[in-house]
């Protein structure tokens, strides 16, 4: 099964707050995952977001497929 890199959702009703997380495809969205990877509040202006690229760069580099999120994420925080 493909590794995703891809969000988790946490925090409480209508205050979302997201994680990004490396886990195995066919997971559920809240799911167990493999790794951390790094966070994303959409709730602060401006959106708040870290990743830890070294990690990211790993999961990537080992095969792992970024969803189309993560990745406007990471040309977001690459400007």
């Amino acid at each position: 099964m493909a590794v995703k890199v891809r969000l988790t959702r946490s925090g409480s009703k209508k205050r979302p707050f997201y994680r990004v997380v490396a886990i195995n495809g066919g997971t559920r969205r809240d799911g167990r995952p493999l790794e951390f990877l790094g966070y994303y509040n959409p709730m602060t202006n401006p959106a708040e977001i870290k990743l830890e690229r070294e990690k990211i760069q790993k999961w990537l580099d080992l095969g792992a497929e970024p969803s189309e999120t993560v990745r406007s994420l990471l040309k977001q925080t690459a400007e």
